[in-house]
């Protein structure tokens, strides 16, 4: 048996044999073109083809964020400048395949060169293409397999399109050699609930059947492991499960110390029944891929749908979370052209300069929405940056008849003025994706660059340290609503160093419950104490369980 090390992303043990993602098509020799208009029919084929394939997966989702992204893939297929520069490369002599392949290569290099938000989007761009492509040829998708028995999915990284129909009762981990802790694979996995390991070095060369076991929490990946091995990890993972699934109650730790659990969603249908509230409810969805915005009647309907279903209970709405590296067609007039940096642009709340109509018409559906039911409902700021920004923020809200506002922290700088921010806001969220971002200079899509974006970097923990003090200090909340709150051992640190909210995907809130019911508060504390005081993210994970015991 020899291990493999990857980064874990989604917690959880399995064990199975590993099968490898249907390759993508391979483009024949380019032939020579005779019929120009019959080539640009093919393309229009293909369009309508995967457009139609990936609306069915759209709306077959049970996520909302999957949904979301493959609706945006079904756009990238149907956008009139890919069939019109698909038509320039016909008429200059290329096939259909090769035409969209061509084409797709310059926006994929595009994509790579604005960074954030679009860089994110290259995976996507590659999916469209290998479908557009099969289809013109005649051939099958590309896709996950299915030999009628559970396996480990094996791929460079995975497509929107291939995670949205995920069973977990057939795909019993996910491993890639891509990817990062925030790619689309990662939230996806962690959404389904099944284990995933990405940047998996040398996962790409082992053999279809050949009995792997993966940790989704520490990214290793044992192979050759017997069929009994692997049936012990699966029977051990099957009673977690059971146990999880028997879970209920607000969270808390052993000796009673409360840490709210609450849930990260898109909309109405992401809520479960056993949720104590939400702790950002993600209202960009309603603003993506459209070329206007969604009126105030559209935007109160849809957050009463959430309010309604949470009666007495805490929803945190975070406003929207757009902007040059999200881009949205109907405001193009507003904001700048061409960024060279999108990440390090106008963004979040910074785009409330440019098109102040646009927070203002979301408060005041907010307001409405709040004032029709009977939710708690708080109201917090994207990519703040400085206190005044919070204040003026908090002005706003409040001048909407919003009493509950407080600010999300993603950049060093909030971190560092948390006290002078909470001086004005009544509550900090810490956004853990966008704050390693930003803290180490690494793109959140640089694989390479992966493990600088460990929440387990100490680095981070300080920062989320220095932001729990502030709180206890003002005596407001601070929470975690970033992917890092559904790691069950970095709860632990979470929860030591004085975080009083995290917020996950509903499917990971279990696991979380029962590692905080099987710790006292003190032990949270010695173990964020040695998290803290390590030096890297593996000394810090070690010294955690140390601390632990």
């Amino acid at each position: 048996m020899r291990e493999l090390r990857g980064i874990g992303v989604s917690p959880g043990r399995a064990a199975g044999p590993v099968l490898h993602l249907a390759p993508p098509p391979s483009l024949p020799s380019p032939p020579a073109v005779l019929d120009a208009e019959a080539e640009k029919d093919s393309v229009r084929r293909a369009v309508a083809l995967v457009a139609a394939e990936l609306t069915r997966r759209a709306d077959a989702a049970v996520e909302d964020t999957a949904a979301e992204v493959l609706r945006a893939q079904v756009l990238m297929a149907t956008d009139e400048t890919l069939t019109d520069a698909a038509d320039a490369a016909i008429e200059a002599g290329s096939a259909a395949p090769h035409a969209l392949a061509a084409v797709l290569a310059e926006h994929r290099a595009a994509f790579e060169a604005a960074g954030g938000y679009l860089a994110e989007r290259v995976s996507d761009l590659d999916d469209l293409r290998d479908r557009l492509v099969a289809a013109c040829l005649g051939r099958p998708m590309p896709g996950v397999p299915s030999p009628g028995h559970p396996f480990i999915l094996v791929a460079r990284d995975l497509a929107p399109a291939d995670t949205a129909g995920l069973d977990p009762s057939v795909v019993l981990g996910l491993v890639t050699a891509e990817g990062g802790p925030t790619s689309h694979t990662a939230i996806l996995a962690r959404t389904l609930g099944i284990p995933a390991v990405v940047r998996c070095t040398g996962i790409s060369q082992l053999a279809d059947a050949v009995v792997v076991a993966l940790d989704g929490g520490t990214g290793a990946v044992s192979v050759g492991v017997s069929h009994d091995e692997a049936a012990s990890v699966n029977a051990a993972a099957a009673r977690l499960r059971t146990s999880w699934a028997a879970s209920r109650g607000p969270g808390r730790t052993a000796d009673g110390h409360p840490v709210a659990l609450l849930a990260n969603i898109g909309g109405a249908r992401d809520l479960t029944g056993d949720v104590e509230g939400v702790g950002l409810f993600r209202t960009e969805l309603l603003y993506l891929d459209r070329t206007d915005p969604p009126g105030e009647q559209e935007q109160v309907e849809a957050y009463a749908a959430v309010f309604s279903a949470l009666p007495g209970r805490k929803v945190v709405v975070r406003t929207l979370d757009a902007g040059a590296d999200k881009p949205l067609p109907f405001l193009r007039g507003g904001l700048p052209a061409g960024e060279p940096n999108p990440a390090l642009g106008v963004r979040g709340l910074r785009v409330a300069r440019r098109a102040p109509q646009v927070l203002s018409t979301q408060l005041s559906a907010i307001a409405t929405a709040a004032a029709a039911t009977d939710a708690d409902v708080w109201v917090m700021a994207p990519m703040v940056a400085t206190p005044a920004e919070a204040a003026e923020f908090a002005a706003a809200c409040r001048a909407h008849g919003l009493p509950t506002t407080g600010v999300m922290i993603e950049v060093p700088a909030a971190a560092l003025r948390a006290p002078a921010i909470l001086r004005d806001v009544d509550f900090l969220s810490i956004g853990t994706n966008d704050l390693s971002q930003y803290t180490f200079a690494a793109d959140r899509m640089r694989g390479d660059l992966a493990e600088l974006l460990d929440p387990w970097q100490p680095a981070l923990i300080a920062l989320i340290a220095g932001c729990a003090a502030a709180g206890a200090t003002a005596g407001k909340p601070v929470g975690v609503c970033g992917e890092s709150a559904a790691d069950p051992d970095f709860a632990l640190v979470l929860t030591g160093l004085g975080i009083s909210s995290l917020s996950m995907a509903p499917r990971s809130i279990p696991a979380v419950r029962e590692a905080l019911a099987a710790h006292t508060l003190q032990e949270c504390r010695q173990i964020a104490k040695a998290a803290l005081a390590a030096d890297t993210p593996q000394a810090a994970r070690a010294a955690a369980g140390r601390g632990a015991g």
